[in-house]
């Protein structure tokens, strides 16, 4: 393997792959409306092998809590410092028998996956341009690979694991957690963070090399129930109220030009249909809506709002029931007076040799909650790129690059407190 930022990133590289692959065979998608957590039992298959993994390294604390959250503590000097990665994966696409491969060396042609037709063409992925040489990780063309988070769970792994068993390196009381559930926004929703004891954290659920986030959007769901009158079709003349053509219209109506996540960008928020579902007497339609600024977040739900009642009034026996839920809060306001804690990660990839993005995520990570709930957490890149759907990958090089960081991390910590 070639193209590594730095020797320790070489050397962290095997481990870091070996346990990804291990980890991403797992089935961990997370299912909304949750009825306990974790939502679903594969997410506790894998937590319980990373808390017999964390045991191995050293980390005699390792535990389950009665919630699917994994926490252990690797003892240093100095203050106590998070490193927070979750363990589930999107429900949006499969990730049952995913089969990763890993494609060495890559030659900078198109990358044509066994299954279902996928390709990953580099004229349509410019990211993937730039990793000739480098080994990229795919699944097989019919699941998702499972980086978005399980990257960032192999990194804080091998990183731990590489500081245990080299005492010589300084680093901080680290404190390890694992969460369930960030899919579908409740990952931080039962971390314990007077439990987890840290002054702060990082999540490692970031993309691009080099990444450093303390800016996510804030966001809500917006459910939209539809209340039509059913009857038998033979017989519907005059009565029959046919909800699902009302909800068509509705998202007919959306406007087709902006506000939405495929025509907008940078701090551009939007408005995105993701499901719906029901008959003609009653259909539901779900979106997340999102910005950076609230009060641009209440101004887009009020227009979908209005847009459903415009649409549902033209039929007066209709009902429309609008619910609205927050979901997780823009961290900037709270990691803003703490501004060593993105300073030493700053440093920390530079100290691996390249330079900090600093851009806002156009979505959330478990940190926005964390965040706010008192342990500031800004996000580190993971490596992943093409989230949430069969196209995902990853290289080896970045999420061995990532390790590395975190190890530089430590040692900023250690200085700086020393």
């Amino acid at each position: 393997m070639t193209g590594f930022t730095s020797p320790l990133a070489a050397a962290l590289a095997p481990d870091v792959l070996e346990r990804f692959l291990r980890y991403v065979r797992i089935e961990t998608t997370s299912k909304p409306d949750r009825e306990g957590s974790p939502s679903t039992p594969g997410q506790l298959e894998l937590s319980r092998l990373l808390v017999t993994e964390l045991r191995e390294i050293g980390l005699g604390d390792a535990e389950l809590d009665e919630h699917g959250y994994v926490f252990a503590t690797l003892p240093g000097t100095g203050p106590t410092i998070g490193l927070i990665a979750h363990v589930d994966t999107s429900p949006e696409v499969s990730g049952r028998d995913v089969e990763p491969l890993v494609h060495e060396r890559y030659d900078g042609q198109p990358i044509v996956l066994p299954r279902n037709g996928v390709v990953l063409d580099p004229a349509d992925i410019p990211l993937l341009r730039g990793k000739v040489g480098e080994d990229v990780v795919t699944a097989s063309g019919d699941t998702l690979l499972g980086a978005d988070d399980k990257a960032g769970v192999a990194e804080i792994m091998a990183a731990v694991a590489h500081l245990a068993a080299h005492p010589e390196r300084a680093r901080p009381t680290l404190r390890i957690g694992f969460t369930p559930d960030e899919e579908i926004g409740m990952g931080a929703s039962l971390f314990d963070v007077e439990r987890f004891g840290a002054r702060c954290a990082y999540t490692l659920d970031g993309s691009t090399r080099g990444e450093l986030q303390d800016e996510t959007f804030t966001a809500a769901e917006v459910v939209l129930t539809v209340h039509g009158v059913d009857v038998h079709p033979g017989f519907a003349t005059g009565t029959l109220v046919n909800a699902l053509k009302l909800a068509g219209r509705i998202l007919a109506a959306l406007p087709a030009d902006g506000l939405a996540p495929e025509t907008t960008v940078g701090r551009e928020g939007f408005v995105h249909p993701y499901a719906m579902e029901g008959g003609t007497a009653r259909a539901t339609l779900r979106f997340i809506a999102r910005d950076f600024d609230d009060a641009l977040l209440a101004d887009h739900v009020a227009r979908l709002r209005a847009i459903a009642e415009e649409v549902v009034a033209t039929e007066p026996r209709a009902r429309l029931d609008v619910t609205v839920k927050a979901q997780y809060p823009n961290m900037r306001d709270a990691l803003a007076p703490f501004p060593e804690i993105v300073a030493h990660a700053e440093r920390a990839i530079r100290a691996e040799g390249i330079e900090p993005i600093r851009t806002p995520i156009r979505g959330g990570t478990d940190g926005s909650l964390l965040s706010a709930k008192g342990l500031p957490t800004p996000n580190l890149f993971a490596g992943g790129h093409e989230f949430h759907s069969p196209r995902e990958w990853v290289t080896v090089q970045d999420m061995a690059t990532a390790a590395a960081v975190i190890v530089h991390l430590a040692a900023e910590w250690a200085a700086a407190e020393g």
